[in-house]
C-alpha cells in the first residue's frame, strides 16, 4: 500500500501535502508577513501610470510607458490651452489678496487700511521686486507703506511745504508724535520672519512707490469704486428712512 492510498491521509479528502501545509505552525519571523519585492516592483510599475489620489486625475494619459502625451494634453496641463487662458494669473491674483487678507488681520489693521492693502496687492506688478518678490514679503511692504502714510498724512508729515514753514520745535514734536508700525513687535516678527530688516524695508518700500506711480493704484481701495461720489448716500443709509409714530417708514400706505 502506498503512502498516496493510505486510509490515514485521505480520511477526510486531504491530500498528504496539504494535510502537511495545515498542520505546520505560522512563521513568526521578522519579515514574513510583508510582500515580496517582485510583487512591491509590480505594482509600483502599474501604478506609475495611475492618479496617485483621485483629486489628482487627470485629462488623457500615455498609452504606454515608452509613449509620449499628445501636445494638446499637455498644454492642456500645463494650462496653455486656450480652454484655461489666464487660469494662473487668477490664481495668482486670488493668492495676493488671501494672504494680504490674513497679514493684516494678524496685525489688527482697520478695515479701510485692509481695503488699502488688498487694493494695492490685487493689481501690482510683484517681478520688480526681484528675489524678494514673494507674495508675504511685498505684502509687509505695502501694509507697511498704507499704514505710515495713513499716519504721516493724520499729522501732516506728507506736505513738504507746510513742514518747511514749522520751527524746529513744532517739527520736533511732529516727529515724536509719529510711530511707524515697523515699532511693533508683531510686525518685526513677521517682518523678520520673511528676512526683512529695515533697510530692506526702506528699500522696497522706495521700489512699491515707483510700481504705484507708474500703475496709478496710489488710491486703490478693495472692494470700493473709486469713481462713486463720496456725497450720495450708502445703499444701506437708503432703506433707512424717517418712521413714523407706529414704526412704518414716512409716506407709507397703511392700507398695502
Amino acid at each position: 500500500m502506498t503512502a498516496g492510498s493510505d486510509p490515514r491521509f485521505e480520511s477526510d479528502g486531504l491530500r498528504a501535502d496539504d494535510r502537511g501545509a495545515s498542520d505546520r505552525p505560522l512563521s513568526q519571523r521578522p519579515g514574513d508577513s510583508a510582500v515580496s519585492r517582485a510583487d512591491l516592483q509590480r505594482d509600483e510599475t502599474v501604478r506609475r501610470w495611475g492618479p496617485v489620489t483621485p483629486s489628482a486625475t487627470l485629462i488623457g494619459r500615455a498609452s504606454s510607458p515608452d509613449a509620449d502625451l499628445s501636445e494638446d494634453v499637455r498644454r492642456l496641463h500645463e494650462e496653455r490651452h486656450s480652454a484655461m487662458a489666464g487660469h494662473s494669473k487668477r490664481v495668482h491674483r486670488l493668492d495676493k489678496v488671501r494672504i494680504s487678507h490674513a497679514l493684516c488681520n494678524d496685525l489688527s489693521l482697520t478695515p479701510w487700511q485692509r481695503d488699502c492693502v488688498i487694493g494695492i496687492m490685487a493689481d501690482l506688478d510683484l517681478t520688480a521686486f526681484g528675489s524678494q518678490r514673494a507674495i508675504p514679503t511685498v505684502a509687509l511692504v505695502v501694509i507697511r507703506h498704507v499704514v505710515d502714510r495713513e499716519r504721516e498724512h493724520y499729522l501732516g508729515l506728507h506736505d513738504q511745504e507746510w513742514i518747511g514753514e514749522l520751527p524746529p520745535e513744532r517739527l520736533t514734536e511732529l516727529y515724536d508724535q509719529f510711530h511707524s508700525i515697523t515699532d511693533d513687535d508683531r510686525f518685526t516678527e513677521l517682518a523678520k520672519k520673511h528676512g526683512l530688516d529695515v533697510t530692506s524695508l526702506n528699500r522696497l518700500r522706495r521700489t512699491l512707490k515707483e510700481q504705484v506711480d507708474e500703475q496709478g493704484i496710489e488710491d486703490a481701495v478693495y472692494g470700493r469704486n473709486p469713481h462713486r461720489d463720496p456725497n450720495l448716500p450708502s445703499l444701506g443709509e437708503r432703506s433707512d428712512g424717517p418712521e413714523d409714530s407706529e414704526g412704518r417708514p414716512a409716506g407709507e400706505n397703511v392700507d398695502g
